[in-house]
């Protein structure tokens, strides 16, 4: 995927960043089952294809004195007692490479000021988070074609991972405005401790112990059982792919990490809403290296546009000018253990880069407007 639309700004600022331009710019072309010590199964922890790095989590093995010992070991992990340990330390190479684009108008004229016709400062951006609803489809009319295989395929590896409160897109029936959770109220999309929430799923029952029961958190932040979060997993083919430097926080970093080396760059995001359950059946090892994919219902239903990065300073009047970026969204809300996320932050913690920064829910983008949602919905 190429940044067509915004290469005559990257052209400027590049300079200044010592970047080399020229080759990346071409403007306008564009996990086995886990067993526990009583072998009972849990769900599927296999790296995902699109992680690009497919392996399986170790199964639990017996001591010669077994059974004790396991469980001991299963409590630890059940606590959040994740290892941290940092590679060696280095030079982060990613550090800095964020071009720092601005946000801008949702519908300017560069000479005349603001107009409502679809016409940006640097070209026309289509926008997300957007309805993924099946049968979608939005009204911008975007130049940009999405990327339908894995990311893997395309030589993209993911290069952060951080989530929101509540979800940034729309699936009916499965995260939307009649969703609840943990406060019993119906996509509030309030200030909570001034972090803007998004739709709920719809799995939260408070008389079911798993939606109810504290967890004691030991690395995530301001996270909490029964609630809804959606996960990002930012990729990039430029990205400093298998080194220590693969994880940026920003996620700006990872992304444009060696924007100068290569002449068609990729760019997308996975996405995965889960409702969080105190409850180790749905236990993942890995939720650091992309969306989970596991039988017929769990990252199988994807919607694939194209959009922009998202977050709370845009809306439906102020928008992002990263854009053309392929997303790939999990249509269905996820049950996932408070242990996965917790270990996902261990993970975090872990890198040579400082990821402290998307260790707790960042607030939720308005919905899309369907004038800035694309109409290249690739899966409706």
């Amino acid at each position: 995927m190429i940044f067509t639309n915004i290469a005559i700004v990257l052209l400027a600022v590049a300079s200044e960043l010592n970047y080399t331009t020229a080759s990346q710019l071409r403007t306008l072309k564009g996990n086995k089952n886990e067993k526990s010590p009583k072998a009972k199964k849990a769900p599927s922890s296999e790296n995902t294809p699109e992680s690009g790095q497919i392996t399986t989590s170790p199964k639990a093995t017996k001591s010669p004195k077994a059974t004790k010992s396991s469980k001991s070991e299963k409590a630890t992990k059940c606590d959040g007692g994740f290892p941290i340990k940092k590679p060696p330390s280095g030079i982060n190479t990613c550090a800095g490479k964020d071009p720092g684009f601005p946000d801008i108008d949702c519908y300017v004229n560069a000479m005349s000021g603001p107009v409502f016709n679809n016409t940006y400062i640097i070209g026309k951006s289509e926008q997300s988070g957007v309805n993924v609803t099946k049968g979608y489809n939005g009204d911008f009319n975007a130049i940009s074609v999405p990327l339908t295989n894995p990311f893997w395929v395309e030589g993209m590896c993911a290069v952060n991972v951080h989530f929101h409160l509540g979800t940034e897109h729309l699936s009916a029936g499965e995260y939307d405005e009649n969703g609840n959770g943990p406060t019993g109220e119906a996509h509030s999309r309030i200030l909570a401790e001034n972090v803007q929430s998004g739709y709920k799923c719809h799995h939260y029952d408070a008389d079911d112990s798993k939606f109810t029961k504290t967890y004691e958190w030991k690395h995530c932040k301001d996270v909490h059982v029964g609630e809804t979060y959606e996960v990002h997993w930012p990729h990039s083919n430029v990205g400093d792919c298998a080194t220590p430097n693969q994880f940026q926080t920003p996620f700006y970093d990872g992304v444009f990490c060696n924007f100068e080396k290569l002449e068609d760059t990729k760019i997308g995001v996975q996405s995965q809403v889960f409702t969080i359950v105190n409850d180790e059946s749905y236990y993942y090892p890995d939720l650091m290296h992309g969306m989970i994919v596991d039988g017929d219902d769990i990252g199988t239903d994807k919607a694939i546009y194209t959009g922009s990065t998202t977050g709370t300073s845009r809306n439906n009047t102020i928008c992002s000018q990263y854009s053309n970026i392929t997303w790939q969204v999990d249509r269905k809300c996820q049950l996932v253990s408070a242990s996965s996320f917790d270990k996902m932050c261990a993970d975090m913690k872990s890198q040579r880069a400082d990821m402290s920064g998307d260790l707790y829910p960042h607030g939720s983008r308005p919905l899309v407007d369907d004038e800035l949602a694309a109409n290249n919905h690739a899966t409706r």
